[in-house]
């Protein structure tokens, strides 16, 4: 069990994904940051899907950078990022 999420362009071909152990709480930030707590069912995703704006992503890579960031302006660089950390940001980034 897990956390299995992917993102899809218009094309329906998949451009991001992140995967998360059923016991890493990290998931819970990358569904939080979309506003897309109804989709976390605790061990794993609810199979669900969603479609989410250029605004949504822009508005939740924000807000991840505000969080993460501590000052920096250049946090896709930064090798101080743990690795879900930066599997979450690679995901804003790509979608």
């Amino acid at each position: 069990m897990g956390h299995d999420i992917s993102g899809f362009n218009k094309a329906g071909e998949e451009i991001a994904y992140a995967r998360f152990s059923m016991g890493n709480y990290n998931a819970i930030i990358l569904y939080s940051l979309l506003d897309a707590d109804d989709y976390y069912a605790g061990v794993s995703g609810s199979g669900k899907g969603s479609t989410f704006s250029t605004q949504q992503i822009e508005k939740a890579l924000n807000s991840y950078q505000q969080i993460y960031s501590n000052g920096n302006s250049t946090m896709s660089e930064n090798d101080s990022l743990d690795w879900d950390q930066k599997q979450i940001l690679d995901f804003y980034l790509t979608v």
